[in-house]
C-alpha cells in the first residue's frame, strides 16, 4: 500500500539552505517538497496555488518577511499549517509568530530529525516549538504590540529596506500619494517622526533583520 506523502513548500531566501533542506526532507520518504520560495511574496503565491500540507517558513526574507507572509497565508487559508524555521529567537519574533498564526517555531540549531518530526506533528495539528522558544513564550505574559494592517506592514518593511516611495508604489502597485499616506499613518500610529524611526521599529519587531 502506497503511503501518502506530506507535501511541503519551503520558504528560504538562501538557495544552498533550500537545497539542503529539500535533500534532508525528501530522504525521509514520507515528505515531498512541492515548491520553493526565495521570498515572502513567492511563499504566499505558492501556498495559495499548491495548498501544501505544511509551509516551512524562514523569517528574514526580502520583499516580504516570513512573519507577514505567515499572516497573509493564514488569513486566506485559515487551516494553513506554517512552521517557522529561523535563526532568530528574539522576543519580538517569538511574540509575532504566535500572533500571526504559525503552528510552531524551530530554530536552525535543531537537528534534521527534529524538523522532520515537527512537520509530521504539524500535519496532525500539534504545535511544535524549540525548547528555548517554548520556555520564552511562557515567560512573555504581557503583549502590548501595536497592530498594523497588512498593507501598513508591507510598506513598513519596504521603507525600512531603503526603498523610495516610487519603488514602493511600483512594488505594491499603488500610487505614490497612497504610499506617502501610508507612511504618514504609520508614523502617527507608532509615534515616530522619521524614516530612521520606522527602520528602528521594523528591526525591533522583526519586520526586517538587523544588519
Amino acid at each position: 500500500m502506497l503511503m501518502e506523502k506530506i507535501d511541503v513548500v519551503l520558504a528560504e531566501d538562501h538557495r544552498v539552505v533550500r537545497e539542503g533542506l529539500r535533500a534532508l526532507l525528501e530522504a525521509e520518504g514520507d515528505i515531498e517538497v512541492v515548491g520553493e520560495a526565495a521570498n515572502g511574496r513567492e511563499a504566499v503565491r505558492l501556498t495559495k496555488k499548491l495548498r501544501p500540507s505544511v509551509v516551512v517558513m524562514d523569517i528574514a526574507m526580502p520583499l516580504l518577511n516570513g512573519l507577514e507572509a505567515t499572516r497573509q497565508i493564514c488569513k486566506v487559508i485559515p487551516d494553513a499549517k506554517v512552521l517557522i524555521l529561523s535563526a532568530h529567537k528574539d522576543d519580538e519574533y517569538i511574540l509575532r509568530v504566535a500572533q500571526e498564526g504559525a503552528i510552531g517555531y524551530l530554530t536552525k540549531q535543531e537537528s534534521g530529525a527534529k524538523l522532520c518530526n515537527a512537520i509530521r506533528a504539524t500535519v496532525q495539528g500539534r504545535s511544535i516549538y524549540s525548547y528555548a522558544i517554548f520556555d520564552r513564550l511562557h515567560e512573555l505574559d504581557e503583549i502590548s504590540n501595536v497592530r498594523l494592517t497588512s498593507r501598513q506592514a508591507e510598506v513598513l518593511q519596504l521603507v525600512a529596506e531603503g526603498k523610495a516611495n516610487k519603488q514602493i508604489a511600483d512594488q505594491l502597485e499603488i500610487s505614490i500619494k497612497t504610499v506617502e499616506k501610508h507612511r504618514q499613518n504609520l508614523m502617527k500610529k507608532l509615534g515616530l517622526h522619521d524614516t530612521a524611526g520606522l527602520t528602528r521599529y521594523a528591526m525591533a519587531t522583526g519586520s526586517i533583520a538587523p544588519d
